[in-house]
């Protein structure tokens, strides 16, 4: 049997997809992929030829059992998820499930929606003396997040905190990241960002929730918790002429 794919999409834009993801789907006989979250100008980027299977109104086991079909008839697959399939995208279960009937797993990664945010942004998320420490995480759902990570607990670090799926109880959230960081806190809304309907915008914490009320966002949302955000060109070391490492001559 051929290797089966599990290809990550990017945050949106084609251009953003990896070598390596491009030559997949070029290649592709049978797209799987998640059509609520993935711009279709990506899967279009597959043959004509291909068969695709839009997984939005699939539960796992038949999304499970397409993958396996279509890999016992020695079709070449792309399970095609949205940002970097590693981070939120439950590739855990597919690929355990796949390893049970001998089918063997690559995983190519994606551009993750905080990166793209960031650079569209044009900032940076560590900056010397103020933030060196990115938190990657969601909000408790109707799945749970362990106790370890109850928002409170992140947020008391002070790091630039990136928060995925948590559009749907943002007032929560604004309530809780309030009791650690000042109001004023410079917060990035990042709504299909690279899309070509992308909204992005640079508001203080204590609107966070009203602004995302007000445009209407409940998915495909990044938001972005960071005194970075705010910086005013402080200087790491790195090429600082006093300082000496293994490339630069005292």
């Amino acid at each position: 049997m051929k290797p089966l794919s599990i290809v990550g999409a990017g945050p949106g834009a084609t251009d953003l997809l990896t070598v390596r993801a491009l030559n997949r789907l070029k290649e592709a006989e049978v797209l799987v992929w998640t059509d609520s979250l993935i711009s279709p100008n990506i899967a279009e980027l597959v043959s004509k030829k291909c068969e695709k299977y839009k997984t939005s109104s699939l539960t796992l086991e038949e999304i499970l059992d397409l993958l396996i079909k279509n890999s016992k008839q020695g079709k070449r697959i792309v399970r095609l998820h949205d940002g970097d399939p590693c981070l939120y995208g439950a590739i855990s279960e597919q690929i355990c499930r796949l390893a049970e009937e001998g089918i063997e797993v690559e995983v190519i990664p994606g551009i993750s929606a905080y990166q793209a945010t960031a650079s569209e942004l044009k900032k940076e998320l560590t900056i010397p003396g103020l933030v060196q420490t990115i938190v990657l995480s969601r909000t408790g759902g109707r799945t749970g997040i362990p106790d370890t990570e109850q928002l409170e607990n992140l947020a008391s670090i002070g790091a630039s905190l990136c928060l995925y799926l948590s559009a749907r109880h943002v007032e929560d959230v604004q309530e809780k990241l309030l009791k650690h960081y000042p109001k004023e806190t410079p917060v990035a809304i990042g709504h299909r960002v690279t899309w070509s309907d992308q909204w992005l915008e640079i508001v203080p914490l204590n609107q966070m929730a009203a602004i995302s009320r007000k445009e209407g966002f409940f998915r495909t949302t990044l938001y972005i918790i960071s005194p970075a955000l705010k910086a005013d060109g402080q200087r790491s070391k790195l090429y600082y002429d006093g300082h000496k490492h293994l490339f630069r001559k005292k």
